[in-house]
C-alpha cells in the first residue's frame, strides 16, 4: 500500500510502498477514511533529529478514522466494517494515568512504543490506505458521522476540548473569553465555547477571512491580530480583560498578545506549538493568572467531543485532498490558505 512517510529529519515526507499490517492479538487494522493534516506535522517536519524521541521512517497522520477492516484475536465489541473514529495518544494502558483514559501524559511515556507517542507520532499513521491501531480501546465508534467528517475532530476538536474543560469554571455567563488563532484548532474552539459556554467569545487572527469564519461558527466579536489587539479586547471586556485566553499559536507574538488579554486569577492556556517564549516576572501577568500548556486530551473526552459533534453542535470546516495530494495538502497548511482543517482521504 501506499503511505506517506517522514524518511529523514529535516527533509519532505514521501510516498513508500510499504506492507498492509496484520493485526495481532488485541490490534485491529482499519481502513483509513480521514487523516487530519496538522501544524504538529509541519514541525515534525521542520525540528532537528533528537528534538522527538520518535524513530524514523514512520508515516504520518495523527488524527484519524476509517472502518474495522480486521480484527485482531482476543477483540470484542466491533466487527468488520465498522465506521470509528481513533484516539491517537497511545500509552502503555496500564499504568494510574492511562486507566483514566489520560494516555497522553502516560506514566510509561518513555519506554512504551520505544518512546513513540502514537499512529502518526513514531507509529505509522492514518495518511495510507490502511492503518494498525494496537488496541481496540484507541477506537470510537462513530453513528450518524463519516469518518473523513471525524477525522480532524480527533485532535483539531479533542485538543480545545480538553483546554476549555480545564477552564470551564471561569466561563460564567458574565465572562470573556479570547481565542487567538482562528485555524483548525481555533474554529472548533469557537463552536465548543459556543456549545458549553454562554461567555464572551473574542477571536483574534491575522487573517480577515479567518474571521470572517469565526463570526460564522459563533464568536460574538473578532479583532484583528496586531498592536491594537489587546486595548480592542479591554474595550469589550469593559477594561477587566478575559477571564481565559487561548492561543492556539503559540508564537512569541501572541503570547505577548494574550498576556496583556488576561484578567486577574484568570487562565491564560498556551496551545499552540510555535515554540514562542513568555518572559515572566511578578508583573508579567494579571495577578494570580495561571499559565498552562495543555497537550491533546483524554479517551473520556473524545467520547464526548463525537457526541457533541454528531448532535450538530459542532463541525470541523474541512477541505479533502485525495492520499496521493497529501503533500499539497501539507504545502497549503504551511501557507496558510486552509480555512478549517485539510484532511486527506485514502479511501472514500
Amino acid at each position: 500500500m501506499k503511505a506517506f512517510q517522514l524518511v529523514e529529519w529535516q527533509q519532505p515526507p514521501e510516498f513508500r510502498d510499504v506492507p498492509v499490517p496484520e493485526p495481532g492479538p488485541g490490534q485491529v487494522l482499519i481502513k483509513v477514511g480521514g487523516a487530519g493534516a496538522c501544524h504538529s506535522d509541519l514541525h515534525l517536519m521542520e525540528w532537528p533529529a533528537g528534538m522527538m524521541p520518535y524513530p524514523v521512517p514512520f508515516t504520518l497522520g495523527h488524527e484519524n478514522a476509517g472502518w474495522v477492516e480486521k480484527l485482531g484475536s482476543g477483540v470484542a465489541g466491533f466487527a468488520v466494517g465498522d465506521p470509528v473514529a481513533v484516539y491517537g495518544p497511545w500509552g502503555c494502558g496500564h499504568c494510574y494515568a492511562c486507566r483514566q483514559g489520560i494516555e497522553t501524559y502516560c506514566e510509561n511515556a518513555a519506554t512504551v512504543n520505544g518512546g513513540a507517542g502514537g499512529g502518526g507520532l513514531g507509529l505509522d499513521g492514518g495518511i495510507a490506505e490502511y492503518l494498525l491501531i494496537q488496541s481496540s480501546r484507541h477506537l470510537v465508534p462513530l453513528t450518524t458521522m463519516s469518518p473523513k467528517e471525524a477525522a480532524a475532530i480527533t485532535d483539531a476538536g479533542l485538543t480545545p476540548y480538553h483546554a476549555i474543560k480545564r477552564s470551564l469554571p471561569l466561563l460564567t455567563p458574565r465572562a470573556s473569553v479570547v481565542v487567538i488563532g482562528v485555524g483548525g484548532l481555533g474554529h472548533l474552539a469557537v463552536q465548543i465555547l459556543r456549545a458549553l459556554t454562554s461567555a464572551q467569545i473574542i477571536a483574534v487572527d491575522v487573517a480577515e477571512n479567518k474571521l470572517t469564519l469565526a463570526k460564522k461558527v459563533g464568536a460574538d466579536a473578532t479583532v484583528i491580530s496586531n498592536d491594537d489587539a489587546p486595548a480592542a479586547v479591554m474595550d469589550l471586556t469593559h477594561g477587566q480583560g478575559a477571564e481565559v485566553v487561548l492561543d492556539f499559536v503559540g508564537a512569541e507574538p501572541t503570547m505577548a498578545l494574550g498576556a496583556k488579554m488576561a484578567h486577574k486569577a484568570g487562565h491564560f492556556t498556551v496551545v499552540g506549538l510555535a515554540m514562542g517564549t513568555l518572559p515572566f516576572n511578578f508583573f508579567a501577568l494579571p495577578y494570580e493568572c495561571a499559565v498552562a500548556a495543555p497537550y491533546w486530551g483524554t479517551l473520556p473526552e473524545l467520547m464526548e467531543l463525537v457526541a457533541l459533534a454528531e448532535n450538530g453542535h459542532i463541525r470541523s470546516h474541512n477541505t479533502y485532498y485525495p492520499l496521493d495530494r497529501a503533500a499539497e495538502a501539507y504545502d497549503a497548511l504551511r501557507a496558510g490558505s486552509i480555512q478549517g482543517r485539510a484532511v486527506i482521504v485514502p479511501n472514500e
